[in-house]
């Protein structure tokens, strides 16, 4: 009796090894079925278009998808841009009227011209310039010819220019944007206490004096100081003072000062 209770004691417990292998094989049957069947809810026609779209190029040149689709009602004004072949017949952007736009053009070529003579004859091409970019007539005015150094209070050096650009700009419908630029160089004072404020006030120096001196709308002006943030030149004792300046901005007769941004 003894010996057959110290065998049953003996004896471990629990399931036999392969058990354990016939259930990771099961595991992984069942899991090979998952996928075979989600896999074959994938729409094939949808999938075959979608790979010969990438491999022709077709979506990343801008041509239509070759993809129907599935709800066309819910878009009607992109349904009927499209003939009834699929091809895009999108309706192109407007180009305006050529004939104003030639005489926005005209104006702003004559306001370049008509300021380079005004340099000329008062001897100031060496403090300030003019140039036809795509924002518009960008004049360059340097910080001597303005202000003293630190200080945002106009010189009376600089008020006939300013005037001569009031009296271009009054009978044009043209967007003004004035922009302040310094050096690189810090200040810290109690009115400035840095670059930005320095720069914003001398832009909006220019435009006050501009405004009261002509009786402009003030709609048409907008101001930015944008501190050392865009040097004309790279930041060095020779070239700082090209980066001291205001840039006064005429800009195109369809452009707002948003759109200056986008430069």
């Amino acid at each position: 009796m003894r010996r057959r209770s110290h065998r049953r004691k003996s004896q471990k417990g629990g399931a036999p090894k392969w058990m354990v292998t016939y259930s990771d094989m099961v595991t992984l049957i069942l899991v090979f079925f998952v996928l075979l069947f989600s896999m074959s809810q994938i729409d094939l026609v949808k999938f075959e278009a979608v790979s010969d779209s990438f491999r022709s190029r077709m979506v990343l040149d801008f041509f239509p998808s070759n993809i129907p689709a599935e709800h066309p009602s819910e878009h009607p004004d992109l349904q009927s841009d499209r003939d009834p072949g699929g091809m895009n017949t999108e309706k192109p952007f407007p180009s305006g009227d050529g004939e104003h736009d030639d005489e926005s053009e005209d104006s702003l070529h004559n306001l370049v011209g008509e300021v380079e003579e005004f340099l000329e004859e008062q001897g100031l091409t060496d403090v300030i310039s003019a140039n036809r970019t795509e924002r518009g007539v960008v004049l360059v005015l340097q910080e001597r010819i303005l202000f003293d150094s630190g200080e945002a209070v106009i010189l009376d050096a600089g008020k006939p220019f300013l005037n001569k650009i009031g009296e271009l700009v009054e009978d044009m419908p043209n967007h003004v944007k004035v922009e302040g630029h310094t050096d690189s160089r810090p200040i810290s004072t109690y009115r400035y206490p840095s670059n930005w404020e320095l720069s914003g006030a001398r832009a909006g120096s220019v435009t006050r004096y501009l405004i009261e001196e002509n009786d402009f709308d003030e709609s048409r002006f907008s101001i930015a100081g944008y501190g050392d943030t865009r040097p004309a030149a790279p930041n060095s004792p020779e070239n700082w003072h090209k980066n001291r300046r205001v840039e006064i901005v005429i800009l195109e007769e369809d452009a707002t000062e948003d759109d200056a941004e986008n430069e």
